[in-house]
């Protein structure tokens, strides 16, 4: 059985391009192999250096996650800092990187250009990333577009330690995801937290209403005939609505009689209907966050003796003595 691995970002409330991009796409997986999801809270750092709200993060994925379907009795789930000996793996790797590969990293570059701070941990966030991988001889790394580089920097990675040490760690494949329709925002643009054009899932219904209620429309009269093709209602509300609804939408957008308002309640009941059992489950794990703590454990627990079984391989290989014998 493949073993897959996905790392998810801490990086605040959940929103519907978020559930389309990684979210629904993890769920999915769990059912095709042995999955490994890890919070990724050491990577949160380069970018979030605030210790209460990155502990509240974490929880909140942790939350999201189980409330949207992940089922713990099939995967593997747990903190990637709960496993501090990637750290290990990280700086072992760092000493056979080319200074070179991560210079060509484009995410690098795009995250400077965005104006954040060139850290170290900005720049060699690609070893992390490939300790990550390699830590849990994963078989199958699923990754967007954005992502394919720095799949192809680990196995870069992997290959130069294998060359220099011998075979020792496991090259991953990558499966490049099916790329998910860019999410439109309340304004248009892609939905994100940076543009501030979200809809978030777990939003309270009030809030949420009023965002939708929001959403950037043009000056068409009531009654005017208007474009189904270039309007944010419909592109949401086709993810959410049967194709039976998405066409009777549309075929009343050319009919015009009708308003942008009266659209925009029909596109927050079905927004609010869809997640309406996800919602219940998550108050269900707020009320138990001791479960969900046991969760990750259990899951940090499964993750570590894998982890120790190829530092194992890598301390002999290098020349260090196996602290764990």
């Amino acid at each position: 059985m493949a073993r897959y691995l996905t790392g998810i970002q801490p990086s605040g409330t959940l929103h519907i391009g978020n559930y389309f991009g990684a979210l629904r796409p993890a769920v999915e997986l769990q059912e095709q192999g042995d999955a490994f999801y890890f919070i990724a809270d050491y990577h949160a750092l380069t970018t979030l250096q605030n210790p209460e709200e990155l502990r509240r993060n974490v929880m909140s994925v942790a939350l999201d996650f189980l409330a949207c379907g992940l089922d713990a009795d099939k995967v593997c789930f747990f903190r990637q800092s709960d496993i501090p000996i990637v750290t290990e793996l990280t700086w072992i790797l760092s000493t056979v990187t080319p200074m070179g590969l991560l210079e060509r990293a484009h995410s690098y570059k795009d995250k400077i250009a965005r104006g954040l701070s060139a850290s170290h941990g900005l720049f060699a966030y690609p070893v992390l990333m490939a300790a990550d991988i390699l830590l849990y001889e994963s078989d199958v790394v699923p990754v967007g577009q954005d992502q394919k580089q720095h799949l192809e920097i680990t196995r870069d990675i992997a290959a130069k330690f294998n060359e220099i040490y011998g075979p020792t760690l496991k090259l991953p494949e990558p499966r490049i995801r099916e790329e998910v329709a860019t999410v439109p925002g309340l304004d248009g643009q892609k939905m994100s937290k940076s543009y501030g054009n979200t809809l978030e899932i777990f939003a309270p219904e009030k809030a949420l209403r009023k965002k939708v209620m929001g959403i950037v429309t043009d000056s068409t009269p009531v009654e005017a005939p208007k474009d189904p093709a270039n309007s944010i209602i419909v592109q949401l509300y086709r993810l959410f609505a049967s194709p039976e609804e998405v066409d009777a939408m549309t075929q009343s957008f050319r009919s015009g009689g009708t308003g942008y308002g009266e659209y925009k309640k029909q596109l927050f009941e079905v927004l609010w209907n869809t997640f309406e059992p996800m919602r219940k489950k998550r108050v269900e794990l707020e009320a138990d966050l001791g479960y969900v703590e046991s969760v990750l454990q259990r899951g940090a627990e499964r993750a570590l003796a894998t982890a120790h079984q190829t530092m194992a391989k890598v301390r002999a290989a290098v020349g260090l003595l196996d602290f764990h014998r």
